[in-house]
């Protein structure tokens, strides 16, 4: 078999790594780029999701590549990513391409189908090389998701424009290059220490800006127009509490094991969404609350055309806008989302913020001095 996988933000990086450690064959498909689109567009009805197209956009160029199986993980709840894994295959059987789809989630079938589903990909029955192999990607994970933050923070107050890019950018083409679990957190290390090198102005305080919403949308840099590197560069810190480490661990380790789930978002959301609706709405609203509670400045929402659980979360932000003073934006995206008219409102809810706290300062001061 060869392997491959879809892209979603760094999640590249945890399934080479996977997939090295068990040495087993697999190729990277390029990146999300236009091209990949196209492909997705020229074989998906126009109703399908934007993470659907791009899914099989990675699909058929990775099958072009010589991959005959594909890895994914599953949906949260009743949402449409959790159904991919069988439209996927549909999908492939319609193009006319072989290609075999193993979900890695904890199915209905319990642990036990999950175990050999990983005995497929790993090609052994040693139980402790499996748990050592699945250890090291969640802790690649964990590290990855640190870096992203790391980054972050660097990006929104460094001094020479472009420094934090340059050395993040040079890691995303470095790991490409380097061979298991091991060589890649030795990599992250040394990222982590370049960035914490990074000439940055501790004078500045930036706006704190919180990201929420469907999963792929806020994570894959490609389907919201790198939204985060285009905050960093305008002074502005970003949070986003959606990370992929948060759902393998959540959603896939601890699927099982409610009790030892984080659930602060369970508890922030319950008085607007007390129950799971699919999807990460529920992490939506109550992400979106615990944003307003920690002095946030103001939230972007983000989700592709069509996805019904961030259509109900959507309905209950202006509630959390009204009760906690908080400024959000959503922002849908599809294929027809042109990049400069995203770029433009992000810049004016930046301009509305900055001028909201402005005027926040200038009345405290009024209020100190009597002025």
């Amino acid at each position: 078999m060869v392997f491959t996988f879809p892209h979603l933000g760094n999640t590249y990086i945890i399934a080479k790594s996977f997939l090295d450690d068990f040495g087993a064959e697999f190729v990277v498909p390029p990146l999300n780029c236009d091209k990949t689109l196209e492909i997705g567009l020229k074989y998906c009805a126009e109703a399908h999701c934007l993470p659907f197209k791009l899914f099989v956009g990675n699909m058929v160029q990775a099958y072009e590549m010589g991959a005959d199986t594909m890895l994914i993980t599953g949906g949260c709840g009743p949402c449409r990513l959790g159904y991919f894994g069988e439209m996927l295959k549909k999908q492939a059987q319609d193009i006319g391409i072989k290609m075999d789809l193993i979900t890695l989630e904890v199915p209905d079938q319990g642990l036990k189908e999950l175990a050999s589903r990983i005995r497929r990909v790993s090609g052994t029955s040693n139980v402790l090389n499996i748990a050592r192999v699945i250890n090291s990607a969640k802790n690649i994970a964990v590290r990855l998701d640190s870096l992203e933050q790391l980054a972050r923070e660097k990006r929104a107050v460094q001094r020479v424009r472009g420094s934090v890019d340059k050395i993040y950018q040079g890691f995303q083409r470095d790991v490409l290059n380097v061979k298991g679990s091991e060589q890649v957190e030795k990599l992250i290390k040394d990222t982590e220490l370049a960035l914490n090198k990074v000439d940055v102005n501790m004078d500045l305080k930036p706006l704190r800006i919180g990201i929420v919403g469907e999963i792929f949308t806020t994570i894959e840099p490609y389907a919201n127009f790198r939204v985060e590197k285009m905050l960093g560069e305008m002074g502005v810190m970003v949070t986003r509490p959606v990370t992929v480490s948060g759902w393998i661990i959540n959603e896939m380790v601890k699927k099982r094991l409610p009790f030892l789930k984080d659930n602060k978002y369970e508890e922030a959301a319950k008085k607007y969404m007390p129950h799971m609706v699919g999807g990460h709405a529920q992490h939506t609203v109550g992400n979106s609350v615990l944003n307003a509670l920690r002095g946030f400045d103001g939230v972007i929402h983000l989700y592709p055309l069509g996805c019904m659980p961030e259509i109900v979360s959507q309905a209950i932000l202006p509630k959390i806008e009204e009760d906690y003073g908080i400024p959000i934006m959503t922002v849908i995206r599809d294929e027809m989302t042109g990049e400069a008219g995203f770029a433009t409102r992000v810049e004016a809810f930046i301009d509305l913020l900055k001028k909201r706290r402005d005027e926040h300062l200038n009345g405290q001061s009024k209020m100190l001095y009597g002025n």
